[in-house]
């Protein structure tokens, strides 16, 4: 599993979620019930991961939706994209 992205910002999260369903990549959303021990004070970040195999896709994705700047840095995945 590779991290795509790590933010409080649930808009965000919503969002991304809806695109990677959209273009059906597989997705897990980690941290999203973290609200119960943090008191829903959003400072535990959520983080969404996709499968390596569809990790360039889901990239490539995001980028084009403009929302390239919140990617995270992984130079995996930016040797995979590049192939």
């Amino acid at each position: 599993m590779r991290e795509l992205i790590r933010t409080n910002d649930m808009v965000l999260v919503s969002a991304v979620g809806a695109l990677l369903e959209g273009a059906n990549i597989h997705h897990l959303l980690l941290d999203s019930n973290m609200s119960v021990v943090e008191g829903s004070l959003g400072v535990i970040p959520r983080r969404i991961l996709v499968h390596e195999d569809d990790a360039g896709a889901a990239r490539r994705l995001l980028t084009d939706a403009g929302l390239g700047h919140e990617l995270r840095d992984d130079a995996w995945t930016r040797r995979r994209c590049r192939r």
